[in-house]
């Protein structure tokens, strides 16, 4: 009876951790992006400058990375020669600071709400560049599941109150970069058995992004920002907002490495609808019935290639351990042979 209170006590705390990581992970990623669009908004904070917000934020994750990594040494930093670094850690900094440049322009433009329906369309993109790239194989079931994400995306665009073209454009540009980013992490990065943990990756992928970001930022928001003569840089909104970025890489890490990826997907359906709740709620944007029509369909596209993807893995999972099961009797299959030999030979001697 011991024994199974102990292990009962054992699964209940699992899953109120479980459940901890997850709650956290919505809570940061909620309060950036909430925050995000204050900063950006022109009828909030009133400061749209979306690249330079993301180097500021590139910066303050470089200098923290860096300090975890050289001067505290919290992690080790990752053994990359200097070949890998520039065939797989550049271009991958290269996509991401594009998809965030292009992601937070997107908040000067849109609905909080209406970019989370957009961000409906990523497991589309995944799979599609997926198949591009050789990484995965073409079925008609999924690519039917594809495409009613992406029409339940489209009657959501079309029920959009405040639609802005260029907006949709800068958002859907956001989400075919993150996507290719995703991609190519499993074929430059994993396919070499190299894994980053979020400080690391940060250590290597932040520097690049702030001077990719630096060329764009030259020609595009420097000048505007040199004639603002009333500027003053805001310490204690840029600063908490960068740390909120950087504890948000943190909790991808907590999420990922205690849960899995799977859960973290399951996890951002969630917060989703919370963000569009608190949009109408707080914030006051428009969402009309065919908004959340549309956007229904779409996660419900979302949610059944999520449980795709977890009978897939239970599948993998089964086989690993059918396949270890196998050695194992395999091995004891020999051992005793080779006793029985042995047995045989000394009868015989």
């Amino acid at each position: 009876m011991g024994k199974g209170e102990a292990l009962s006590d054992g699964v209940v705390k699992k899953i109120i951790l479980s459940y901890t990581y997850v709650a956290i992970w919505i809570f940061l990623s909620f309060t950036v992006i909430v925050y995000n669009k204050y900063i950006l908004d022109r009828k909030l904070y009133n400061w749209p400058f979306p690249i330079s917000l993301t180097m500021i934020h590139m910066a303050f994750c470089s200098s923290l990375a860096f300090t975890a990594v050289r001067v505290f040494k919290l992690v080790e930093p990752a053994a990359l020669s200097r070949r890998v670094y520039l065939t797989s850690v550049v271009p991958i900094g290269a996509l991401y600071s594009l998809s965030l440049w292009l992601s937070n322009s997107a908040y000067i433009y849109l609905s909080v709400s209406f970019i989370q329906m957009l961000k409906a369309l990523m497991p589309v993109a995944v799979y599609s560049i997926g198949i591009l790239f050789k990484k995965d194989s073409y079925k008609n079931n999924t690519m039917l599941n594809m495409l009613a994400i992406s029409i339940g995306v489209a009657i959501a665009a079309y029920g959009e109150a405040k639609y802005d073209s260029w907006g949709v454009f800068l958002q859907l540009g956001a989400v075919v970069f993150e996507a290719t980013r995703l991609v190519m992490i499993q074929i430059l990065l994993t396919s070499k058995g190299i894994n980053l943990n979020p400080i690391t990756s940060l250590y290597y992928v932040a520097p690049s992004c702030f001077v990719f970001l630096s060329i764009p930022w030259i020609f595009v928001e420097y000048p505007i920002l040199k004639q603002k003569s009333d500027f003053h840089f805001d310490f204690v909104i840029f600063g908490t907002n960068s740390l909120c970025a950087f504890a948000l890489n943190l909790a991808v890490f907590l999420l990922v490495g205690k849960t899995s990826a799977l859960t973290m997907n399951v996890a951002g359906v969630v917060k989703d609808w919370l963000l569009i709740a608190f949009s109408w709620s707080v914030i006051k944007d428009t969402v009309t019935p065919v908004n959340l029509i549309g956007y229904g369909l779409a996660f419900l596209g979302v949610a059944y290639y999520n449980h795709l993807k977890l009978q897939a893995l239970k599948a993998k999972e089964a086989q690993k351990k059918a396949q270890s099961a196998d050695e194992e009797a395999g091995k004891l299959l020999e051992e005793r042979e080779g006793e029985g030999n042995g047995r045989k030979g000394d009868s015989q001697a």
